[in-house]
């Protein structure tokens, strides 16, 4: 079970709806401070934009979620923004799209769909993630038995991520797995290499690794 989702780095896209421009800026946040200094940034790199929308969310459990219509009809741009955000399950996550206004008015549902469709199709070209507290194991073998573990990392189903192999006398692999998993996994190594294998608890940390 995963502890939240986010998205793994900053992404741009750009849609183009009735002659007016709309340029989505989406990042991960770590908190509002971490938010208003990226959005001074845009705003300093795009300062004749009409409108500079936002909206974000923090916490593990979204409970800080903000948004802004910057001079956009209430209710247009800020909220539909955030809408897509919380119906991906999303935190610690940040959307600022920047309007250069053409000239032809979109209207109330105009403009809800077109601040929608902006920050959905910049996810579309993100990577989500999702962070899990899982147990460090460091996992010690003969150079012998490398090409074995190697080929079961290949072909198991259960959820083991390398993160490291470190080279000496033997060769130690860092491993994450998620803490329900761990019992299950070193059993299944055990009987594969008939315990001829060192298997070290290394305490719990929590990781990003990539959403399904």
């Amino acid at each position: 079970m995963y502890n939240y989702k986010s998205i793994q780095s900053y992404v741009e896209d750009e849609i183009d709806i009735r002659k007016s421009r709309f340029l989505t800026f989406l990042f991960p946040i770590e908190d509002e401070e971490d938010f208003h200094e990226q959005l001074a940034q845009i705003k300093k790199d795009h300062p004749k934009a009409t409108h500079h929308c936002t909206a974000y969310v923090l916490n593990e459990d979204s409970t800080i979620q903000k948004n802004d219509d910057d001079g956009e009809p209430g209710g247009t741009a800020g909220i539909p923004m955030l809408e897509v955000l919380l119906q991906n399950e999303l935190t610690y996550v940040a959307a600022v799209v920047v309007r250069y206004f053409g000239g032809i008015k979109l209207g109330s549902g105009g403009l809800i769909r077109a601040y929608s469709r902006s920050v959905a199709e910049a996810l579309d070209k993100s990577q989500i993630i999702q962070n899990i507290t899982q147990e460090m194991i460091n996992l010690i073998m003969d150079y012998s038995q490398v090409d074995t573990f190697n080929y079961w990392l290949s072909q198991t189903d259960l959820p083991v991520t390398l993160l490291d192999t470190l080279y000496t006398d033997k060769v130690t692999f860092q491993l994450a797995i998620p803490i329900e998993d761990v019992e299950m996994v070193r059993e299944a190594l055990i009987e594969r290499f008939s315990g001829q294998l060192t298997w070290g608890l290394m305490g719990e940390r929590t990781v990003d690794i990539p959403y399904p």
